[in-house]
Formats: C-alpha cells, sequence, structure tokens
C-alpha cells in the first residue's frame, strides 16, 4: 500500500495552493526555464498519494523552482537526477538515475565566485515607510538553488511572516531578477503583494551578495534600496533547513 506524501502536501497547503495551482505553478516553471512540462491536477494527486515515488527530472527542477525547496526535501521515496543524452532538449531526453548530490563545502569555507550557489542565505534588505516616516529592516532566512546560471530563493516560512522569492540569472559576477514579497495579512501592510526587480554584484568569495532592489510603493512612486544575501550554509538538507527555520537575529 502506498504511503502518501504529507511533506508535499504540507509544503503546498503552505504555499496556500490548490492542486490545480500547484500544477499550473510546476507547468510554468517549466516553461520559463525552457524545460515545459504537463503537470496537471491529477499528476499532483499521485505524488500526494504516494503512488508515484519518484518525479521525473523534467518535474523535479519544476518543483524545486515552486517550492524553493531541493527535491530531497519534498517527501519522495526517490529521488531523481539527471543525465543528459542526445541534444539534452527536452524530458525525454532524460534519464533518471540513482541520485548523487554534488559535494557541498563544510560549512565556513569559501565558495568560489563561479561555484554553485545554492545554500541556505541570510536575506537584509532596507527600505523607507512613508507613511510612518521611518526606515526599516527586511530579514528572511532564504534557500538559493542553482541550475545552471539560475538562482531561485525562497524565504523559510519560520523565518518571517511575509514569504518571499527571488528569481535571479547569474552572469559572471552579477545576478539580476526580480524579486516577490507576500505581506503579512494582520501586519502594517495588511497582506499586500509587493514586487520589482533587483541587481546584486557577487563577491569574488561568492558568499556574499549585495546590490538595490527597485519596486513601487503604495502612491504609485518608484522606491529603491539595499539588498543584501549572506552565505550561512552550503547545506540544503531537512535538518540544516529545521535549524534556519526561524527568524533572524535582528
Amino acid at each position: 500500500m502506498a504511503t502518501p506524501n504529507s511533506t508535499l502536501r504540507a509544503v503546498r497547503l503552505g504555499l496556500l495552493m490548490s492542486q490545480d495551482d500547484f500544477a499550473r505553478a510546476v507547468r510554468d516553471a517549466g516553461s520559463r526555464t525552457g524545460q515545459p512540462n504537463d503537470a496537471n491536477k491529477r499528476l499532483v494527486q499521485r505524488w500526494e498519494s504516494g503512488a508515484t515515488t519518484a518525479p521525473r527530472p523534467v518535474y523535479a527542477r519544476a518543483l524545486e523552482a515552486v517550492t524553493g525547496l531541493p527535491i530531497e526535501s519534498l517527501g519522495f521515496a526517490t529521488v531523481p537526477t539527471v543525465r543528459i543524452s542526445g541534444d539534452g532538449h527536452g524530458g525525454h531526453d532524460m534519464q533518471p538515475t540513482t541520485h548523487q548530490p554534488i559535494p557541498a563545502p563544510h560549512k565556513g569555507e569559501a565558495q568560489s565566485g563561479r561555484g554553485n550557489h545554492s545554500g541556505v542565505w541570510l536575506s537584509r534588505y532596507e527600505y523607507f515607510s512613508s507613511g510612518r516616516d521611518a526606515a526599516f529592516v527586511g530579514q528572511h532566512y532564504v534557500v538559493v538553488l542553482q541550475h545552471g546560471n539560475r538562482l531561485t530563493v525562497r524565504s523559510l516560512p519560520g523565518s518571517s511572516d511575509s514569504p518571499l522569492t527571488m528569481d535571479l540569472e547569474i552572469d559572471g559576477h552579477v545576478a539580476t531578477g526580480t524579486w516577490t514579497e507576500q505581506t503579512a495579512n494582520d501586519g502594517y501592510y495588511r497582506g499586500a503583494r509587493y514586487h520589482g526587480a533587483i541587481q546584486l554584484l557577487v563577491e569574488p568569495t561568492g558568499r556574499r551578495m549585495t546590490g538595490k532592489w527597485v519596486g513601487f510603493g503604495k502612491e504609485f512612486d518608484v522606491n529603491t534600496g539595499p539588498w543584501q544575501l549572506v552565505f550561512q550554509d552550503a547545506s540544503t538538507n531537512k535538518a540544516t533547513l529545521a535549524a534556519y527555520n526561524k527568524r533572524p537575529d535582528a
């Protein structure tokens, strides 16, 4: 008898998505990365019921992009990886193999600026609130996952009441992309959704990204401010994510 994937279901519910919404997000993620897929509600049901214990690699990448979590943390009994054959385009050219994760550097060990930036980072940005006539700081622990030159950034749910996402593209030592934050329903901004653009410079050590954000304010003005990501840990296993699933120190 199949064992239900309660972890994936909990993640989906945490994103406030129905099974239809989740399938649509998986399809959209595939389209954005140039690897389209045919995710539908029935497939999500098979994942959550445990009828399908390992998603195909093309779905695994999309699931990571949607949830901001490594596939190993999504409750699947078997975790796929990818061996590319032929021209490397499309899911039919990708064969599942035994998962062999790339060894990560130990915590505190410097990463190369051209290396893999996957891991846990501390996100910190500053903004000015015209309504309160004061400057504030927003902080989240985020999970960064890298596929090629693309980075998906998703905040850990326990680090803030306002979920944060970023989609970035790395070009040398420059990361450029977009950000979105859904503010807390009971907070000052009453559940408002903000989004904008961001550009960060990646330090040669690969341990810090520093730059600026741009976004629209409540009065239809364009605001900007500093933003930085500070490397914390290269691991994305369950124990590490649990350790950082908390509010950052002020």
